[in-house]
């Protein structure tokens, strides 16, 4: 009795080590906070991944600053993790790519952005200058535009593996008419995209709750799994 009680044990102990062996770091997007990838997370950790849900202060500072605050910390607190993995909304995917500009992270795995202005947002370039925009969304929010400010433009091409969804309904017109093409009422679905990424899906959500919406969930997790998203018929990225 006490020998299986014993087997038992190492069972569960190595059960425990894989189900550790992978940890993913979620990044809100701006104005947002860790609240915001709540729901993500649990469901992310239900399937045996560690999770590291992070809080920063995306209005105070810029995204140089931000990456360096935000992520370092975060791979610390994944701890021997034989992987890492991310996990972004909106701006959380630059901060992962002003990031990994500058600095390495050897046992990196996959990265999956939802909602990403890799080439910039037009909603910036027009509401930028108005009052109050510096106020609500601090310097970050001034360098996500398209023009000579913007940091995602600079950032280049993905070495890394990244898959990405775009949402493609609005629950914001006003916005969404200072974007012009598809979009998901912040970011248009070509700003999404990102030379070198490994997968691209276009889903029927809005920015703002993109993040909250079980199938996105539901894919983040296949993409994480298996390296992209799942697809009737193994249809090709869009």
């Amino acid at each position: 009795m006490k020998k299986f009680a014993f087997i038992i044990a190492v069972a569960f102990t190595l059960l425990s080590a894989s189900a550790h062996s992978a940890c993913v770091i979620l990044l809100h997007g701006l104005a947002k906070s860790d609240s915001s990838m709540e729901k993500l997370a649990k469901a992310i950790d239900a399937e045996g991944f560690q999770t590291v849900n992070i809080d920063y202060p995306s209005t105070k500072h810029s995204i140089e600053a931000l990456a360096s605050m935000a992520i370092a910390p975060a791979v610390e607190e994944c701890g021997n993790a034989q992987e890492i993995n991310f996990v972004t909304h909106s701006m959380g995917g630059i901060l992962v790519r002003q990031y990994l500009h500058s600095a390495e992270i050897k046992n990196l795995n996959r990265v999956v952005m939802l909602g990403p202005p890799n080439k910039g947002s037009e909603v910036v370039d027009k509401l930028g200058t108005f009052p109050g925009f510096k106020f609500m969304f601090g310097d970050a929010g001034l360098q996500l535009g398209t023009g000579e400010m913007s940091v995602p433009n600079k950032l280049g091409s993905a070495d890394f593996d990244v898959g990405i969804i775009a949402g493609t309904r609005s629950i914001n017109l006003i916005l969404s008419r200072l974007i012009p093409e598809t979009d998901d009422g912040k970011v248009s679905v070509s700003s999404t995209k990102l030379d070198g990424m490994n997968d691209h899906l276009q889903m029927p959500v809005t920015h703002v709750f993109m993040m909250k919406d079980k199938k996105v969930i539901s894919q983040v997790i296949h993409y994480l799994k298996h390296g992209f998203f799942h697809r009737a018929g193994n249809q090709a990225s869009n």
